[in-house]
C-alpha cells in the first residue's frame, strides 16, 4: 500500500505561500503522491496552479488531482495546461478526473453543467490529440514541445458511465472520501469494469480520507464547509481520521480492498499535520 497525501488547496482561505512549502516537506517525509482536490467556487488554489507549484518545489514525488473538473474547462486548454505541468514535473503527474454536479462550478460560456458527460467524451479525444503534438483547430503548430507524453487517466464518480470512461481512457479509479466499506462497491465494480473492456492486468485503485490530527474541530468545520451543498450521503459520511488509530485502520481496511494507494487529504493548513501524519503511517 502506497501512502500519498493531499495538498491543502481547498482549504477555505488558506494562504496560498503554503503550497511550495507543504510540496517540499511532503517530498522530504517520504509520501508516495501530492494530490489536490478540484472546485472553482470556493475560495482556494486552483488544480492546476497548486499541481505547478508543487511541481517546482519538488523533484521525486508522484502529483495527481484528485479530482479536478474537467468538463469545466475548455478542452484544449486544460490539454495543454496539464502537459505543460506534467512537462515541469519530469513526467510526474497523473490527471484524475470528474465531471462534477454543481452548477456553479461551470462558469465558462458553452461548458455548462448539462451535458458534461457528452461533451468530456469529446474531451478526451482531443487531449490526446493535443498531448500527441497535433495542431488543434485551424492553428499551424502544435500546442506543447516535442516529447510531451499521454499523461496517464484516472477517474472518479460514482456513475456507470464514469467506470465506462475508466476503462476506455483510464489507468485506473478514485474513490471518494468515504468509509471503505461506502467505497468498497466502486472499487469492486470499477475491476468488474475493466475486465469486460478486455483491459489487460488490473486498474490502479486510489482511496481518499482526510485528516486532522491536532486541530480536530477546525478539520471537522471544514469539511462541513466544504461539502455544504454536497449530496447528504457524500456530506454525511466523509472519512476524518483524527487519530493515529484512525489512520492505521483505514489503512488495514484498504489494504483488505485491494486498493494500490490511499492518499490523506488535510482538512486544515498546519504544515506541522505533515510530520504527524507521517509520524502515524511509519
Amino acid at each position: 500500500m502506497r501512502i500519498g497525501v493531499g495538498l491543502p488547496n481547498q482549504v477555505r482561505n488558506l494562504d496560498p505561500t503554503t503550497i511550495p512549502r507543504w510540496a517540499a516537506r511532503a517530498e522530504d517525509a517520504g509520501f508516495s503522491t501530492m494530490a489536490t482536490t478540484g472546485r472553482y467556487a470556493y475560495p482556494g488554489i486552483s488544480d492546476t496552479v497548486a499541481l505547478a507549484a508543487a511541481a517546482a518545489a519538488t523533484t521525486t514525488i508522484g502529483l495527481l488531482s484528485a479530482v479536478l473538473l474537467a468538463p469545466a474547462w475548455p478542452a484544449a486548454l486544460l490539454a495543454k495546461e496539464i502537459a505543460d505541468i506534467d512537462g515541469i514535473s519530469g513526467g510526474r503527474l497523473t490527471l484524475g478526473i470528474g465531471i462534477g454536479s454543481r452548477a456553479e462550478e461551470f462558469t465558462v460560456p458553452g461548458h455548462d453543467l448539462p451535458g458534461r458527460g457528452a461533451r468530456l467524451e469529446s474531451d478526451l479525444a482531443l487531449y490526446r490529440d493535443v498531448w500527441g503534438g497535433n495542431p488543434v483547430g485551424n492553428a499551424l503548430n502544435p500546442a506543447v514541445p516535442s516529447g510531451t507524453r499521454q499523461v496517464p487517466l484516472l477517474f472518479g464518480g460514482y456513475s456507470a458511465p464514469t467506470l465506462d470512461r475508466m476503462a476506455r481512457w483510464g489507468e485506473g479509479y478514485i474513490g471518494g472520501a468515504l468509509p471503505p466499506a461506502m467505497t468498497a462497491p466502486s472499487f469492486a465494480a470499477a475491476r468488474r469494469a475493466w475486465q469486460e473492456a478486455g483491459r489487460q492486468g488490473t486498474p490502479r485503485l486510489v482511496a481518499l480520507a482526510y485528516f486532522a490530527l491536532s486541530d480536530t474541530e477546525t478539520g471537522r468545520s471544514n469539511i462541513r464547509d466544504f461539502y455544504r451543498l454536497a449530496p447528504e450521503p457524500i456530506a454525511g459520511n466523509v472519512t476524518l481520521c483524527t487519530t493515529p488509530t484512525m489512520i492505521e485502520q483505514t489503512i488495514a481496511d484498504y489494504t483488505d480492498l485491494g486498493v494500490d494507494e490511499i492518499i490523506f487529504t488535510p482538512a486544515t493548513d498546519d504544515l506541522d499535520e505533515l510530520t504527524r501524519l507521517a509520524d502515524a503511517v511509519n
